[in-house]
């Protein structure tokens, strides 16, 4: 014999589901919006401010002071590195012609196998720049190797390589 199964026409529980269902979504939908604005009002505070204040990774270049003394004043002690003889005296008169003072013209202690270079007492960096563009010098560095007192009160040093 067959029984019937009785058939329910209304299901509570499925409706219940759906409607569980549409509220977890709105929810979720909700979420997403108040974290998209709270993230986006932090992360454009950040870049802000990190627009506004260097950052520790990155290395902040001071502008390059001017040059504080006059070429008038500016002494240059020219070495020649090279071997030629005259070339110190050649040079000194180039620097000369530009309104530098020439300290000193003599041999450097070693010959030099490089280029030509400009070295620069501490505090006349911007003096060294100024007298390498003026005369065409592509090397411009902090006094290296030789003695303050050597200089005989000149800021600048020109010592003349092979190349």
């Amino acid at each position: 014999m067959e029984h019937a199964v009785p058939f329910e026409t209304v299901r509570p529980w499925r409706t219940a589901a759906v409607v569980a269902s549409g509220v977890a979504a709105l929810e979720l939908l909700l979420l997403i919006v108040a974290g998209t604005v709270v993230l986006g009002h932090s992360v454009g505070r950040r870049s802000a401010t990190a627009a506004a204040k260097p950052s520790a990774t990155r290395p902040v270049q001071k502008p390059a002071p001017h040059a504080v003394l006059p070429r008038a004043r500016t002494r240059v002690v020219v070495l020649n590195g090279n071997g030629q003889a005259g070339a110190a005296a050649a040079e000194a008169s180039a620097i000369r012609a530009r309104g530098y003072k020439i300290g000193a013209v003599g041999n450097a202690s070693r010959s030099v196998q490089g280029p030509t270079l400009v070295m620069y007492r501490p505090g006349f960096a911007a003096e060294g720049r100024r007298l390498a563009h003026d005369a065409g010098i592509g090397i411009v560095t902090a006094l290296d190797g030789l003695k303050l007192r050597s200089l005989r009160g000149a800021q600048l040093v020109v010592v003349l390589g092979a190349s």
